[in-house]
């Protein structure tokens, strides 16, 4: 199953009007038409969840009470984590930044909005992820969840220079079994892409807290080098989109066939 929680392209207008940012300059950390580039997906049978709400909004790659105290009026609640380095990178789950630390917000936000936004959309995001994942362990015995992801086309690996197009995220070995993440790097660099394993990013909030290996639920990270398929000044499509969203078809496609054919025979802990 797929899961795309950064892609989404609907700003409420109530949310633009509290940004001190441009209806252009907010969408710098939205994961690009991610959803369509995976929508091959749902023609295998596999279901696909998108989130419609921008990450800039809410993020669901964070722990629920991921929240910053610099940027709410009235206090949170005891059980806030305001320590983590997500929340002192300003990238919580309401953030305050957007790419290119960017404030989002011209004044503090009412905490009550803060949390109501947690009730209403996070909980019951997750609520249909650990649904779907569970309907899926329950029908094959086990579950492959690849949550997918755009970044910035100047991420590079430190000390060498090397750009990646893809990157496999399987929290250092954590998330999901080793074969699985081999297989996942080998197709992508059959189609001719360079792709790195777990550097830069190993996985999110979701990549960790759904992949248990030895229980069969197996979670990736996928990320796309975003310089492949947008303009990233305009956010306008590169002609070469096409070619991708088929790539990824056929990559899909390959992984689905894999986990079909030997799925049963994945090690169910990780090297």
């Amino acid at each position: 199953m797929f899961n795309s929680p950064h892609s989404g392209r609907y700003y409420p207008q109530s949310f633009l009007d509290q940004s001190r940012l441009d209806a252009h300059s907010i969408r710098r950390s939205e994961d690009h038409f991610v959803d369509e580039l995976f929508q091959s997906a749902t023609l295998l049978g596999a279901p696909l969840l998108r989130a419609h709400f921008p990450r800039a909004f809410l993020d669901v790659n964070r722990e629920p009470y991921e929240l910053d105290p610099r940027m709410f009026e009235g206090a949170l609640p005891p059980h806030a984590n305001i320590s983590s380095m997500r929340v002192a990178g300003g990238l919580g789950t309401v953030p305050r930044l957007v790419a290119e630390n960017m404030e989002i917000y011209r004044s503090r936000v009412p905490v009550e909005e803060a949390l109501a936004r947690i009730e209403s959309i996070y909980k019951p995001y997750h609520a249909t992820l650990r649904k779907l994942i569970a309907r899926t362990h329950v029908q094959f015995g086990m579950a492959v969840l690849i949550d997918c992801h755009s970044m910035p086309g100047n991420v590079h690996l430190a000390g060498s220079g090397q750009r990646p197009d893809f990157i496999i995220g399987d929290r250092y070995g954590t998330s999901a079994a080793a074969e699985l993440s081999r297989f996942a790097v080998e197709l992508l660099e059959q189609l001719g892409y360079a792709v790195t394993r777990n550097k830069p990013y190993a996985g999110g909030f979701i990549t960790e807290h759904y992949g248990r290996p030895t229980r069969g639920l197996h979670a990736l990270q996928i990320e796309i080098n975003r310089s492949l398929y947008i303009d990233e000044a305009t956010l306008v499509k590169k002609p070469g989109f096409a070619a991708l969203e088929t790539d990824l078809a056929t990559f899909v496609a390959g992984l689905a066939r894999h986990v079909e054919d030997y799925g049963a025979y994945l090690p169910l802990a990780a090297e």
